[in-house]
């Protein structure tokens, strides 16, 4: 049986644990406190799930997602990733993580840092542009009529077809974004985050109490593709 594993289990982390017991899959789940603190978790996901240490999981994953604060990406385990896929769906939100000047001056991208910290892994942002409670509403099987698509960005084409094959195992189609510069398409206040996958979008975001509703690949695509930088737009 394929194993996940989770470096952080907070609400996308856990979400994404719960799929992946769903539909089939062994989890191994982490976070930065200590495996005790993830008792809870563990006991409802059942049997085929388990508590560890980042490292533990980074090895026992035979894809790794890797779903915390962006300011802790420097404390991200390097050895045990290596030749490892790893997801990245990490965010930056300067009120929390701090400034990164190659981040604000868009020299860079947040899963670029993570790749560059792990030179031996194949990262994939993937998981980062919808809402944790949609994306526990929003999965279906493959060939459901209403089935969501989620954004993959990645340098490595293995490394986005074994992404693309977790995605279908846990209900969601992907689309293509690219490369991983290409990653700042999906990224925070952009039109293919969050809102594709709102029932009743507000403005760039969603609110808690939103129910969802699907977002198909063509929608994604047409948000991809609407997507503006900042540098670009801000003389005008």
């Amino acid at each position: 049986m394929a194993t996940l594993g989770l470096i952080g289990s907070g609400y996308i982390g856990g979400t994404l644990a719960r799929l992946a017991v769903a539909a089939g899959l062994d989890v191994v789940l982490s976070n930065s406190r200590g495996p005790d603190t993830l008792s809870a978790l563990v006991e409802e996901l059942g049997p085929h799930a388990r508590a560890a240490t980042p490292a533990e999981a980074a090895a026992a994953g035979d894809w790794v997602v890797v779903t915390i604060p962006l300011k802790a990406y420097d404390q991200v385990p390097v050895e045990p990733l290596a030749g490892k896929v790893v997801l990245d769906t990490g965010n930056y939100y300067p009120q929390r993580d701090g400034r990164f000047p190659e981040l604000d001056s868009e020299e860079t991208t947040t899963s670029e840092l993570l790749q560059r910290r792990l030179p031996g892994a194949k990262v994939v942002k993937a998981f980062n542009n919808i809402y944790f409670k949609h994306l526990a509403a929003l999965a279906r099987p493959a060939g459901a009529e209403d089935r969501s698509a989620l954004p993959i960005a990645g340098d490595d084409p293995a490394a986005k077809a074994a992404a693309t094959t977790l995605l279908d195992i846990l209900g969601f189609d992907a689309v293509d974004a690219g490369s991983l510069a290409e990653g700042w398409r999906f990224q925070r206040d952009t039109p293919a985050y969050a809102v594709p996958y709102a029932k009743y979008p507000q403005g760039t975001g969603v609110t808690g109490d939103d129910p969802g509703s699907p977002g198909d690949a063509a929608a994604i695509r047409a948000a991809l593709l609407a997507a503006r930088r900042y540098h670009d737009t801000a003389e005008g």
